[in-house]
């Protein structure tokens, strides 16, 4: 059994993945989370619970294929629920634009345009939002980091895996709430 529940020390003080979230949130990534959570609990958490009752009426539940995969499925929907719960209690909801709209702050739509002229569309978000396909970064992120309170014309220095990338901001737009 040497090594099986094994993991790699990392010092929590360096960890980036210990490093504190901030809790904040569009209006629309909220309106999100909470549609999921009344699917989830409206929908998905009775579904689950009706099928587990009628595999366990079947009689031997350590053989019951069925039951088993419903009951481990009703569980992970169950901690879904709790989490969510949680989480939406201490999400700050950002429902209004910033003062200066020539400025990026968060909820930001941000165009860039990199030293070989490639451009780059982004949006600032909260943690909970984060898209990759879509291009919705952290606020957390360096590169959101590197960008918050730049405007239009601003260059930006960005430190990534691959060295220092400059970027010109070219365009900063807010959704309309």
């Amino acid at each position: 059994m040497k090594g099986r529940n094994m993991t790699r020390w990392r010092d929590p003080a360096k960890d980036p993945r210990q490093a504190p979230k901030s809790n904040l949130i569009t209006a629309e990534g909220a309106a999100r989370l909470r549609g999921i959570l009344d699917h989830l609990s409206r929908v998905k958490r009775p579904a689950l619970s009706t099928k587990v009752g009628e595999a366990a009426a079947l009689g031997d539940r350590s053989e019951n294929a069925d039951y088993t995969y419903n009951k481990k499925e009703l569980n992970r929907v169950i901690a879904r629920i709790r989490y969510l719960t949680l989480r939406l209690d201490e999400l700050q909801v950002v429902d209004r634009l910033p003062a200066d709209t020539n400025k990026i702050f968060f909820g930001a739509f941000v165009e860039l345009e990199d030293e070989d002229g490639e451009a780059l569309s982004i949006r600032i978000v909260g943690h909970d939002e984060i898209d990759t396909q879509k291009r919705w970064i952290s606020i957390d992120a360096p590169m959101a980091k590197a960008l918050l309170g730049k405007g239009v014309d601003d260059d930006v220095e960005v430190l990534t895996p691959n060295g220092k990338v400059f970027y010109t901001v070219t365009a900063i737009r807010y959704a309309s709430l």
